[in-house]
């Protein structure tokens, strides 16, 4: 499966984005789906993730109540709504594809380019 983010850009402290991961290869409601983020100097971090099916969903304790991840399979689309953002959001975010409903990197077998969220304080 081949995924591409965007949405990404620069934003003040206290609003929102909303990030979208396009796919394309292979059935995409075959996929448990996640988010991370990375900055430069650190390995990546697991944000959220997001069941084949949509209906279990995980994410890391500094986004919870403020992020929200879905997805649209009839669209073959991953989304992350942000609300909220904080100066400490600012990364690369990534989406990525997995068999499991998993949160390690590791497991992750697809990834997309990334695209780039800065919160200005």
């Amino acid at each position: 499966v081949q995924l591409v983010e965007s949405g990404g850009g620069l934003v003040q402290a206290g609003g929102s984005l909303r990030l979208s991961c396009a796919a394309s290869g292979r059935t995409f409601s075959s996929y448990a789906m996640g988010w991370f983020r990375q900055t430069p100097g650190k390995e990546r971090e697991f944000v959220a993730v997001i069941s084949r099916s949509g209906i279990s969903t995980d994410y890391t304790d500094s986004v919870k109540g403020r992020f929200t991840i879905s997805r649209d399979n009839a669209k073959n689309t991953l989304y992350l709504q942000m609300n909220s953002l904080k100066p400490e959001d600012t990364a690369r975010y990534y989406c990525a594809a997995n068999d499991l409903f998993v949160t390690s990197a590791t497991h992750y077998d697809y990834w997309g380019q990334g695209t780039q969220v800065t919160v200005a304080s």
